[in-house]
C-alpha cells in the first residue's frame, strides 16, 4: 500500500525541524513496546481518518518488513573451536561485502569491495551453505553454527525525548485546525485507551499554531496597552485616547467580514494581519481627532459640531490617501494563488478588509462618537 501527500520541500524541512512532522497534525504516541505502539497507532489512524476535513492520513513510520536474522549459536561455535568474531567476519564479507584494497585512477580513489556472488546469498538455504574455516583447516557450514531465518521487524524506530514513538499524520482540508484538532482529541479520548506508560502528544503544524496563539494572547493586550499609553501622552486625555483606540475594532469588522466571505479560516498569518492593521487604524484616528481638537482650541466659541465637520473634512484627503495606498498594495497578495499564497492570502485579506472598514468608519462613525464624548465631562481638548 502506498500513501501520497502533496506539499512543498521548504515547508517540509522547516516543520520537520521544528515539530518533527511536516503534516498539519501529527498524533505522536510514545511508549516502550513497538507492537503496542503500532496497534495504538492503527486505532488512532482509523479515528483521525473519520474526522471531517482529514486528508492524506497515514502512519509516518513504515510497517514491519522482512529481515534476515542470523543468531550465532555460541555453544556450537565453541565445539568447533571457532571464535565468534571469525563467524561474524565471514557473514560480513559474504553478505555485506568488505573493502580489501583501494584503486587509484589519477586523483580519484575507489574502494575494492569483495563479497559472495548473488546466487550464494539470495535465500536462507544459500546463506546457510556459506562455510566458516576452523583453526584445524576444516570448514563448517554457517547453518551448523547459527540459526538463520527471515523474520518481520521494524524498519524505522523513531524516538522522541529518548522514548520510542510512532506518528499518525494527517493534513486538514476545508476547515480550521483548531476545531479539527478539538474534535480529533475528543474522538481519540473516547476511542483509544492508552496502556500504562504510553502518552500522546499533538504536534505538526498545529503545534506551531498552538504556540503562536499562546504568544498572541500576550502580545495583543501588550500592543493595545502600549498604543493607549502613546495616545494618552499625545492627547493628555483618557477620553480622546480611548476614542482613537476605538478605530481598532473598526478595523476588526472589515477583516473578519472579508475572511468570512472568502471562506478563509482564522490563522496565525491572519492574526498578524490584524496586528498590522492596528497601526494604520490608530494613525487615521489620530489625524481626525487631533485636527478637531486643534480647531476647537483655535475657535473656542465655535459650535462643536462645526469643528467636528470641518476637522473631518480637512483630514479626509490625508486619511483617504494613507489607507488607499496601503490597501492597493495588499490587493495582489490577497488575490494570490501560487506557491506561498496560503500564508500571504489570509494576511492580505485581513488588511484589505480592515482598511476598507477603517476608511469608512473613521470618516463617518468617529466624528459622531466624538460629538457624544464632547458632551461628557469638562471640555478637555
Amino acid at each position: 500500500m502506498a500513501a501520497f501527500s502533496f506539499t512543498q520541500p521548504i515547508i517540509d524541512n522547516v516543520t520537520e525541524a521544528v515539530t518533527g512532522s511536516a503534516a498539519d497534525l501529527a498524533v505522536i504516541i510514545t511508549g516502550p513496546d513497538l507492537p503496542t505502539l503500532r496497534r495504538t497507532a492503527a486505532q488512532a489512524l482509523e479515528i483521525v481518518r473519520k474526522v471531517p476535513g482529514a486528508a492524506d492520513t497515514a502512519i509516518e513510520q513504515e510497517g514491519d518488513q522482512a529481515q534476515l536474522k542470523i543468531a550465532i549459536d555460541r555453544d556450537a561455535v565453541a565445539r568447533y573451536g571457532i571464535n565468534v568474531r571469525d563467524v561474524e567476519d565471514v557473514i560480513e564479507m559474504a553478505i555485506g561485502g568488505r573493502v580489501v584494497s583501494t584503486m587509484f585512477e589519477g586523483e580519484r580513489r575507489f574502494d575494492i569491495n569483495v563479497r559472495y556472488p548473488a546466487e550464494d546469498r539470495t535465500d536462507v538455504a544459500a546463506i546457510g551453505n556459506v562455510t566458516v574455516p576452523t583453526h584445524e583447516g576444516g570448514r563448517v557450514s554457517l547453518s551448523q553454527l547459527a540459526d538463520i531465518r527471515v523474520v518481520k521487524g521494524a524498519s524505522i524506530i523513531a524516538r522522541r525525548e529518548n522514548k520510542r514513538q510512532i506518528t499518525v499524520r494527517t493534513n486538514i482540508r476545508g476547515r480550521d485546525q483548531g476545531s479539527f484538532v478539538a474534535e480529533a482529541q475528543k474522538a481519540f479520548a473516547a476511542g483509544v485507551q492508552l496502556p500504562s506508560g504510553y502518552t500522546v502528544d499533538w504536534g505538526g503544524q498545529f503545534e506551531n499554531l498552538d504556540r503562536a496563539q499562546r504568544r498572541l494572547a500576550v502580545i495583543l493586550p501588550v500592543t493595545i496597552v502600549i498604543i493607549f499609553a502613546l495616545l494618552f501622552f499625545t492627547f493628555g486625555s483618557v477620553k480622546w485616547a480611548g476614542l482613537v483606540l476605538l478605530n481598532v475594532p473598526f478595523s476588526l469588522v472589515g477583516g473578519i467580514l472579508f475572511l468570512y466571505f472568502r471562506g478563509i479560516h482564522l490563522s496565525v498569518s491572519a492574526a498578524v494581519g490584524f496586528i498590522s492593521l492596528f497601526g494604520v487604524a490608530v494613525m487615521s484616528g489620530v489625524l481626525v481627532v487631533a485636527e478637531i481638537n486643534r480647531r476647537r482650541r483655535e475657535v473656542p466659541d465655535a459650535p462643536v459640531a462645526t469643528a467636528i465637520v470641518d476637522g473631518a473634512l480637512a483630514q479626509m484627503r490625508p486619511v483617504l490617501m494613507m489607507i488607499t495606498v496601503a490597501l492597493l498594495g495588499m490587493v495582489p497578495a490577497a488575490r494570490a494563488a501560487g506557491i506561498g499564497s496560503d500564508v500571504q492570502r489570509p494576511l492580505a485579506t485581513v488588511v484589505v478588509g480592515g482598511l476598507l472598514s477603517t476608511l469608512f468608519l473613521t470618516l463617518l462613525a468617529l466624528p459622531g462618537l466624538y460629538s457624544l464624548l464632547a458632551r461628557i465631562g469638562r471640555r478637555d481638548v
